[in-house]
């Protein structure tokens, strides 16, 4: 079986997607695929989000936000998003969830972790039934 692709997808693709997006790779390993985008992506990621992340043993610094594109969503097996409405092309076949999380922009540390800890839970929930057999 091959392995599955997880595509993330927030606005800005700086804090949530990138912070799910580096716990799926860090819980997971190399048993899923991990993709993130955004529909209207940032310069950097949310230094908040490196910060919450790096207390968690993952570094998230080097990441870059990527645009959305047709490509990712028909490559991916389950498209994750993260408040970006509509913006997210729909294709048949495809597993979608919506995460409804606060957004981390603007916020401070202390909001972010709580933001960080509602995605490692999903996160997991994700692992789990991506891989159950």
């Amino acid at each position: 079986m091959t392995r599955p692709t997880v595509l993330f997808v927030c606005v800005h693709n700086a804090g949530r997607s990138q912070m799910a997006a580096g716990y799926l790779q860090h819980l997971a390993g190399d048993r899923i695929d991990v993709l993130s985008a955004g529909s209207a992506p940032k310069d950097t990621i949310n230094p908040m989000a490196i910060a919450a992340m790096a207390e968690e043993g993952i570094d998230i610094s080097a990441n870059q936000p990527k645009i959305l594109t047709v490509d990712a969503v028909k490559t991916s097996d389950a498209v994750i998003t993260m408040g970006c409405g509509d913006a997210c092309p729909i294709f048949p076949g495809k597993r979608y969830e919506d995460w409804e999380l606060d957004d981390p922009a603007g916020q401070d540390l202390a909001a972010v972790r709580a933001i960080r800890d509602d995605i490692r839970v999903r996160v997991e929930s994700l692992i789990d039934s991506l891989t159950a057999r």
